[in-house]
C-alpha cells in the first residue's frame, strides 16, 4: 500500500479512474454487465491488497489488467463456464502500428456485438479481442498483460475474430423479444414515477439491503428508506420497466428528452417484499455496456 496520504489517495483515484475501463473488459470476458461489475470491485478491493507488489507507476495499468484478467478466469472457473484452448502458431498479422482496413472494421464489429455473445469465444481468443479491438490495446501491450508471446497474441486475435464474425453472421443482431413485466416490478415503477414514497417503503422487507457500488452497502428497512428520500430532492428523472440480460431492471431516465436511460436498478422480490436493491446511479458504465430492451 502507498506509505503516505497523499500517494493513497493518487492510487485510490486511479483505481476509480479505472473503472469504466476495467468493466468494458470484464463484462464481455464474463458475458454480463452484472457480472462484470462485480469481477470489477473483486479486483479493485484486491489491487488495494496487493498495491505493494506495484513496483513501478507506469506499470500500474497492466498490473490492474492483469488483476482484472485473472479474477474474471476465477469468476468462470466458479460458473463452469470457462472454454479453455491453447494458443498455437501465430497468423500473420500486421504490427499495429497504423491500424488496416481490416483493423477498423473488426473493432466496428466488436464494439456493436452484445457483451453476452462474446461468452461463445474461447476464453484465450476472447480476451485478446476484447483487449485489442474494444479497448484498443497493443499487441505488445497484450502480450505483457497476458504474459504470452507476441506470436500467441497474433494467433488468438485472428482467431477471435473469424469465431465473432462467424457468430455474428450465424446469429443475427435481433434482441431478444421483450416478455411481460412482474406485477411487483410494474407496481414499484409506478409508485416511484408518482412519488409515492410511503407505499414504496411499505414494501421494504425488514431486513432489505441497498447497493450503491461505490458506496457501502445499507441494510435495514429504516435505513434504506432514505433511499427514496434522496430521489425526492429531484423531480427531473423517470424510471420504465426494461429488461438486461433477462433480469428485469428499473431504467432511470434523467430528464424526459433522453433517448436512453442514464442507469438503473435491480430489484429482488420475495413474498412481495423488496428484498435487496442494487443501484448503478454511482457506475455509470455498466447501463452503457449493457444491452437495454423495453416492452
Amino acid at each position: 500500500m502507498p506509505e503516505s496520504t497523499s500517494s493513497r489517495e493518487e492510487f485510490l483515484a486511479r483505481l476509480a479512474e479505472m473503472r469504466p475501463e476495467l468493466h468494458r473488459y470484464c463484462a464481455r470476458l464474463t458475458g454480463s454487465v452484472f457480472d462484470g461489475e462485480d469481477v470489477v470491485q473483486s479486483t479493485l478491493v484486491r489491487a488495494v491488497e496487493e498495491a505493494d507488489k506495484l513496483d513501478e507507476v507506469r506499470h500500474f495499468r497492466a498490473w490492474l489488467f492483469r488483476i482484472a484478467h485473472n479474477r474474471a478466469i476465477d469468476h468462470l472457473r466458479a460458473k463452469n463456464r470457462r472454454r479453455a484452448e491453447p494458443l498455437d502458431a501465430a497468423a500473420h498479422l500486421p504490427d499495429d502500428s497504423s491500424p488496416s482496413p481490416a483493423d477498423v472494421l473488426a473493432r466496428r464489429e466488436a464494439t456493436a456485438t452484445a457483451i453476452e455473445r462474446f461468452l461463445l469465444l474461447s476464453v484465450g481468443p476472447r480476451s485478446v479481442v476484447i483487449l485489442k479491438d474494444v479497448l484498443g490495446h497493443s499487441l505488445s501491450d497484450i502480450s505483457a498483460l497476458l504474459d504470452l508471446s507476441l506470436a500467441a497474441v497474433k494467433s488468438a486475435l485472428h482467431r477471435g475474430r473469424a469465431q465473432l464474425r462467424n457468430l455474428n453472421t450465424a446469429l443475427g443482431n435481433s434482441d431478444q423479444a421483450a416478455k411481460a413485466f412482474s406485477p411487483e416490478m410494474s407496481r414499484y415503477i409506478a409508485l416511484f414515477n408518482a412519488r409515492d414514497w410511503d407505499p414504496l417503503r411499505a414494501l421494504l422487507a425488514e431486513d432489505v439491503r441497498l447497493d450503491q457500488t461505490t458506496h457501502p452497502i445499507s441494510q435495514g428497512k429504516s435505513v434504506v428508506g432514505n433511499f427514496f428520500t434522496r430521489y425526492a430532492a429531484t423531480d427531473n428523472w423517470h424510471l420504465a420497466a426494461a429488461w438486461v440480460e433477462g433480469r428485469e431492471v428499473a431504467a432511470v431516465f434523467a430528464a424526459a428528452k433522453d433517448e436512453r436511460p442514464g442507469y438503473f436498478m435491480e430489484i429482488r422480490w420475495s413474498n412481495g417484499e423488496i428484498l435487496a436493491i442494487r443501484d448503478f446511479r454511482y457506475a455509470r458504465y455498466v447501463a452503457e455496456n449493457a444491452s437495454i430492451t423495453f416492452a
